[in-house]
């Protein structure tokens, strides 16, 4: 039986909880009654899309702090087993988005599929909360590929499409773009930060299940958000064409059965490494044959959409340490004062809250000089500062002995720097895919964003895998090896694309970028 205090001060953290969600939705609804129809230069749809994905955030980012811890204490796997599952888990969490865009694109509207995807995830978070005994022969963990399932198909309808429609809401030529997806970017990171401290106190101390429960609170939360904002997207999102009901249900029809596929093939590691190969090639073919069919300019800006993309890999292969070796370094060979590891999963996410106002404004500022760095070379930078972030822990842990436990502080430093690289290139990056991508393509180029960004996860899963050695057990040398090549191949790459940041800039054509024509009335 838990100890008594423990249930008291879940008691304040749930309390705490309904705080947060009362304060944000009266916000929310503060913000939609008003009559003007833009808040704080504005318009009104980004701050409800802000809190919608912020609740979506929420659930993800607070599950995926204590999902390494659940799948190394609950259900047993070794160390490197566990960071392939979680690594084959958010890479599909990232592919995904490709079916759900294209749905959108075609059929649904953004609106509508990111609606199904809430309730997806709301159902799958649900389902995480029902633990079992434990162990890899409980007839349970079926019921967690399942959660899995529903998490991963249920963001592929909710996260590409919600950030298109942030983009739907202002001109190609209007310079409030980068500032308001920096914006929807805080959203995301303040779900992150409170979601990953009271998920991963509660999964922690009282139980996965009172965890992983508040995890789906928090999207049901999300999706209230998003209904009762609809009339402050002014048509945002809708379907391009009304579609038939039987249509429309046979669409979703489709979402359900790839829950199927997924609950087979997230059990399959190999078979994901496969087919993130034969997708991704395909995939990068197809954009390539719609790139030759537009004229000079256009095709082009999809040239320079397709070298950004590329770097996702390294990058994310590198970031998403964090919620799984790092997260088991952390726990394991830090010297944390008792705090439970999953916490300190939010510091991330805190800096992005702190840092995120700065860099919105360095980068207005330097662009009224003319001296802002082009998006392919904010890409150099965040490449340099993931090394630099890698590098800066080996060294810290090397100098202090790697038979005593790490100093905390080499831990913030790491997410300092993981998180500088990370504005240098996410929040850029989701701005420039909009921006660049012609408008029947929207949708499909960020699904390529994010298809690229899942295949940096995978990546991260075998390079976690990587610091678990031969017998899957993490060694704190063997974790450091890992960390240190990984890091000076990053700063090589961030030279190398620093040097061909000016062409790729030059592909942008941004003099004579322009908001498409409308179609002529018929």
């Amino acid at each position: 039986m838990k100890d008594i205090s423990l249930w008291a001060e879940a008691e304040w953290i749930a309390a705490i909880a309904v705080v947060v969600l009362i304060v944000f939705l009266a916000i929310g609804g503060k913000i939609a009654t008003q009559r003007d129809p833009e808040f704080a230069g504005h318009p009104k749809g980004l701050y409800m899309l802000f809190f919608a994905e912020m609740w979506e955030r929420f659930s993800y980012y607070g599950m995926r702090a204590i999902l390494i811890f659940y799948l190394t204490q609950h259900w047993l796997f070794s160390d490197g087993k566990s960071n392939l599952i979680y690594g084959a888990y958010t890479s599909l969490v990232y592919i995904t988005p490709v079916l759900g865009g294209w749905l959108a694109d075609r059929y649904l509207g953004q609106r509508k599929a990111v609606l199904f995807g809430g309730l997806l995830l709301a159902a799958g978070h649900t389902l995480m909360a029902v633990e079992g005994t434990g162990g890899q022969s409980d007839p349970t963990i079926n019921v967690f590929w399942a959660a899995l399932a529903f998490i991963i198909v249920g963001s592929g309808f909710l996260k590409a499409n919600i950030s298109v429609m942030v983009g739907q809401l202002y001109s190609m030529t209007d310079t409030r773009r980068d500032g308001a997806y920096t914006i929807f970017y805080m959203g995301i990171n303040v779900g992150a930060a409170i979601g990953t401290i009271l998920v991963a106190y509660l999964g922690q101390t009282l139980g996965w299940g009172f965890g992983f429960g508040l995890a789906g609170i928090g999207m049901l939360a999300g999706l209230i958000v998003f209904v009762l904002g609809k009339a402050s997207l002014k048509g945002a999102g809708e379907a391009p064409q009304p579609l038939a009901k039987g249509k429309e249900m046979g669409l979703y029809g489709v979402g359900f059965a790839a829950v199927a596929v997924i609950w087979a093939l997230v059990q399959y590691q190999d078979v994901i490494q496969s087919l993130l190969a034969i997708s991704g090639v395909a995939l990068l073919g197809y954009v390539l044959f719609e790139s030759f069919k537009l004229e000079k300019e256009p095709r082009e800006r999809m040239f320079a959409i397709l070298f950004l993309i590329s770097l996702n890999p390294l990058f994310w292969g590198l970031f998403e340490q964090a919620g799984g070796s790092m997260n088991l370094f952390t726990d394991r060979f830090v010297d944390r004062a008792g705090v439970p590891a999953g916490i300190f999963q939010s510091i991330n996410p805190i800096y992005i809250i702190l840092m995120a106002p700065v860099f919105a404004g360095l980068w207005q500022w330097l662009g009224k000089q003319g001296r802002e760095p082009s998006a392919p070379a904010k890409f150099g930078l965040a490449l340099a500062q993931m090394g630099l972030a890698n590098l800066v822990l080996v060294w810290g842990a090397e100098a202090y002995g790697i038979a005593a436990m790490t100093p905390v502080i080499l831990v913030f430093a790491y997410y300092f720097f993981a998180t500088t690289a990370e504005l240098c290139l996410s929040p850029v990056g989701l701005s420039a895919m909009n921006r660049l991508a012609p408008k029947h393509l929207a949708s499909l180029i960020m699904g390529a964003w994010f298809y690229m960004t899942a295949v940096g996860n995978f990546v991260a899963g075998k390079i976690g895998e990587a610091t678990g050695g031969h017998d899957g057990a993490m060694t704190k040398q063997g974790l450091l090896d890992v960390y240190e090549l990984f890091g000076w191949i990053s700063i090589g790459a961030a030279v190398v694309v620093l040097v061909i940041a000016p062409l790729v800039k030059k592909w942008m054509h941004l003099d004579t970028l322009k908001d498409e024509e409308p179609a002529p009335a018929e």
